[in-house]
């Protein structure tokens, strides 16, 4: 992790479990944390925490499902700490709307944060990366293990196991067009219980390595 030091990683959904969890692990290594979320007050406190850690804990306001909102807040980051170098999409959110029973809202809901959010961070985020030439960058997607196969008994969530097999698609997609692009810009899909420990040995791989997807269970789990 010695050569994120001082650099700046985004992180949404930060005000609380898998993304607050992260966000603290990470400025305790030493980077420049954005923690976003719609309400920052818990991103606050624990930046407050933070204080005489190795990195920052700095809150943004910011809905993901909005794209302008997404675009002030890429702006904010450049004007204060001149891009991102990380960005780890972890917002996201789920609804019990079965397919022949759910509400329609709650289907978009669901696509715009878990789907088209994700998408406009990424496509941000990267755009900083190469406006800085920053060709190490790392891009990070939180998934789940419903998108790579559906849970028995579960109707009320197959609209958001759609949106996260949707998310599988787009990493791989989005690692062709970084190849395309000749760049060394990495992307990894997890699904982990550990999240935080998993991004932490995301970045710690090295420059020449590409991890593609990681899933990491506790042992009684993987037996």
């Amino acid at each position: 992790m010695q050569r994120w030091v001082g650099r700046v990683a985004l992180v949404t959904g930060a005000s609380s479990g898998i993304g607050y969890e992260v966000a603290r692990s990470l400025v305790k290594h030493g980077m420049k944390v954005v923690g976003c979320s719609r309400n920052t007050s818990k991103i606050q406190e624990l930046a407050d925490d933070l204080v005489g850690e190795a990195g920052s804990l700095t809150p943004m306001q910011c809905d993901v499902s909005k794209e302008d909102e997404v675009l002030s807040m890429f702006d904010n980051i450049k004007s204060s700490f001149g891009g991102v170098d990380v960005c780890v999409n972890n917002a996201g959110l789920s609804h019990d709307a079965p397919l022949l029973t759910g509400d329609t809202e709650q289907w978009r809901n669901m696509f715009e944060v878990n789907v088209l959010g994700l998408c406009v961070c990424t496509r941000e985020a990267v755009k900083s990366m190469k406006e800085r030439g920053v060709d190490d960058g790392h891009i990070i997607q939180l998934n789940s293990a419903v998108g790579h196969f559906q849970y028995a008994n579960n109707p009320g969530g197959h609209f958001y196991s759609a949106t996260k097999f949707a998310v599988t698609s787009l990493v791989e997609g989005l690692r062709k067009e970084l190849l395309k692009d000749n760049t060394h810009i990495r992307v990894t899909n997890l699904k982990s219980v550990d999240i935080a420990d998993a991004v932490i040995y995301a970045l710690s791989a090295p420059k020449h390595v590409q991890i593609h997807e990681l899933s990491i269970y506790p042992t009684e789990m993987a037996t």
